[in-house]
């Protein structure tokens, strides 16, 4: 058995995991967690996929109040965290609920957003600080991205945004190296926008998505390559495009998602899979696809979302084996 260091891992503590689940004859790589949604009405559902062996289970303590359009971010080993959206009641909100990987108890942020948001893109360099970008501030598109520090969950607005003001975006990230903001609209947009943790500073890859997308789902093999899937072209999509960290190329994989599907989220347990889950297909959707890494080969969950649901927010603890 060979012991694979996620990023930013901990040494100590992952050897401590695997020598435990040794005993218990369990091993464990962290989950994946679907977050809020709505199919007619707006959830507070915390979905769970235990990895390697993708089994479901449903939090008891859900997200603070039913949300869509919210994003998610993860702090690998630590916690994750779901924030802003549009509420039960009909408003956005600025909040920022925490979920303990440990024990899987929510709390949330003193601070949130600077200013109720929806319909964000989001991505985290795991060990550091977790980032939301875009999404439409009373019905108007913006350009701020918000930088959450993991030390003390201290919240800061970069100074340089998105490229331009969008909403409906997807994000992944590169965790130590880069994050990547990804298509959105109005109208569906190609962009790429690319933060170095470095410095923060931005770039724009000069090769974006392969067609304007606005709803896609994202997740990333750290270290590899990211994937931006599904979303709206004006016509909802199959398509899974595939950027190679290396030089950020891009190319469009051979098998896309089960169904055209939009308004989908996504999130992944780096070095071995991807998922994207939820969304809008012909109906709303429970279906999760399943991305293998070593291959890109796409399979689909037996056991899907514990409910159909699309505007729903993803995250993931990839910490372990």
């Amino acid at each position: 058995m060979s012991i694979r260091y996620g990023a930013r891992s901990r040494p100590g503590t992952m050897v401590s995991t695997w020598l435990n689940s040794l005993v218990s004859g369990v091993v464990t790589t962290g989950a994946g967690y679907f977050a809020g949604g709505n199919s007619g009405s707006i959830v507070d559902t915390v979905d769970k996929f235990t990895f390697p062996n993708d089994v479901r289970s449903t939090l008891a303590t859900g997200l603070s109040t039913g949300t869509r359009m919210q994003a998610g971010f993860a702090n690998s080993g630590t916690a994750g965290y779901f924030g802003g959206g549009r509420s039960a009641a009909g408003g956005t909100v600025t909040t920022v609920d925490k979920f303990a990987f440990s024990n899987d108890a929510r709390s949330t942020l003193g601070t949130g957003l600077a200013t109720a948001t929806d319909q964000m893109g989001a991505f985290a360099n795991s060990g550091t600080a977790g980032y939301i970008g875009g999404g439409e501030v009373s019905y108007n598109r913006v350009d701020e991205v918000y930088k959450f520090a993991f030390s003390d969950d201290g919240r800061t607005t970069l100074g340089t945004g998105l490229s331009s003001n969008r909403g409906q975006l997807a994000g992944m990230a590169n965790s130590g190296t880069a994050g990547y903001f990804c298509g959105g609209q109005w109208p569906p947009a190609t962009t790429v926008d690319k933060y170095a943790f470095a410095d923060d500073s931005r770039t724009t890859l000069g090769t974006g998505l392969s067609s304007g997308v606005g709803m896609p789902g994202a997740m990333a093999n750290s270290g590899t390559a990211g994937y931006v899937g599904g979303g709206t072209t004006g016509s909802r999509v199959t398509t899974v495009d595939k950027f190679a960290f290396s030089d950020d190329g891009r190319t469009t994989l051979g098998t896309g998602l089960s169904a055209a599907t939009d308004e989908l989220a996504g999130m992944a347990d780096s070095g071995t899979a991807g998922y994207f889950g939820g969304g809008y297909d012909s109906n709303y959707s429970d279906k999760v696809d399943k991305f293998t890494f070593s291959d890109d080969s796409r399979t689909t969950l037996a056991t899907g979302l514990s409910s159909a649901r699309k505007f729903l927010g993803a995250m993931a603890d990839t910490e372990g084996l």
